[in-house]
């Protein structure tokens, strides 16, 4: 078969929309966290972190 696309193209339109949404979301969450440290917000941000490392790096 020839494939003319590696991903599916809604793949990456979404993948590219939370690209965009994850940073600032990130940048909020940080000055949040350092402002009203709790554990909750800490583990939020490293989730947020690993997941734009994620898209960046093509792991997902």
């Amino acid at each position: 078969m020839n494939f003319r696309w590696k991903y599916n193209p809604t793949f990456l339109r979404i993948k590219f929309g939370c690209k965009q949404i994850l940073l600032p979301l990130i940048i909020f969450q940080f000055v949040r966290t350092i402002i009203f440290p709790t554990s909750f917000d800490v583990v939020l941000l490293g989730i947020l972190a690993f997941v734009y490392v994620a898209i960046v790096l093509d792991w997902l």
